[in-house]
């Protein structure tokens, strides 16, 4: 830190806690290396199976990716307790505050080098993590559009991280326990992610093949779509669900006539849809942090009891 000629409350937050802002880079450099001995371990033409160094790296991309699903409720969670709530409840932030440093200083340095770390290690995780994933990727779990895969592989997460550290800012100032803070901005964060997600394939229209009931349903979509729906239509434009024949004949080609089936439909997103997907969420998720942020910063200024 001191190469980076921090002064003031800057200074003062980075060797405060030196330990923690050094975790994240630690992390991204023994990543990196696992993931470069396993990429290299899985060149092209090595075996596939599940202990062979493509089945290691596959497995790893995996878990990897959900694991880092975890890290932007770490990282709030770590801002609303031992970086805000911690100093409220030890009341050593009433010391900061002789030091010529205003309450805003004080907490935009924290924030600061929070967001900093935080942006900066999350998007070297989103890249070290592509490294090994472009070589699995579109394999089962880890299409473009899984859960882990699609967060770790793209700016969303870096969105997400930052999104935590303003929510950890307010939330560890509203708390002031250092636990409880850290337990609510762990669980809000999780929330988001959780709402965000669930809404995620809405914002872009999906695109609706048919085909006859003869067709081959494998060429509906292309290999590389997300499918989001399937189902039959009948001569009316109705939609039935897809195993509506089979619950009367228990084939699901073979359809009764009073049915009137013509079709099969599928709805899908196209791995085009990725990026446009990615943009979209991280907006919302950087809005979402503007206005914690906001709020945080009108509650220090108005709140210094």
């Amino acid at each position: 830190m001191n190469a980076l000629a921090l002064k003031g409350p800057y200074r003062a937050a980075a060797r405060l806690h030196r330990r923690a802002l050094w975790a994240l880079p630690v992390l991204a450099a023994v990543s990196l290396a696992v993931v470069i001995g396993l990429r290299v371990w899985a060149a092209p033409g090595s075996d596939a199976a599940p202990y062979s160094g493509y089945g290691f790296l596959r497995i790893s991309m995996e878990y990897a990716g959900r694991g880092l699903l975890f890290l932007p409720a770490l990282v709030g969670a770590f801002v609303a307790g031992p970086l805000i709530a911690r100093e409220w409840e030890s009341g050593t932030w009433r010391l900061a505050l002789t030091q010529s440093t205003g309450p805003k200083a004080w907490l935009g340095a924290k924030v600061l080098l929070a967001a900093a770390t935080a942006g900066l290690g999350s998007a070297a995780l989103i890249g070290i993590y592509r490294i090994g994933w472009t070589r699995v990727a579109d394999t089962h779990r880890l299409t473009w559009a899984d859960p882990g895969a699609y967060e770790a592989s793209g700016p969303v997460l870096v969105g997400y991280c930052l999104l935590a550290v303003a929510l950890g800012a307010l939330v560890g100032q509203l708390v002031r326990r250092t636990l409880a803070a850290m337990a609510v901005t762990g669980l809000l964060t999780g929330a988001v992610m959780l709402a965000l997600g669930s809404l995620r394939w809405s914002v872009l229209p999906v695109k609706t093949t048919t085909m006859p009931l003869s067709g081959n349903l494998a060429q509906q979509a292309p290999v590389s779509a997300f499918i989001t729906d399937t189902g039959l239509i009948t001569g009316s434009g109705e939609r039935l669900p897809e195993y509506a024949c089979w619950e009367r004949t228990r084939s699901l080609r073979d359809c009764p006539a009073d049915m009137n089936i013509t079709a099969w439909y599928t709805e899908f997103h196209p791995a085009s849809h990725y990026w446009p997907t990615q943009l979209i969420e991280t907006s919302i998720a950087l809005a979402l942090a503007a206005l914690a942020l906001y709020a945080a910063f009108r509650l220090v200024r108005t709140d210094r009891a």
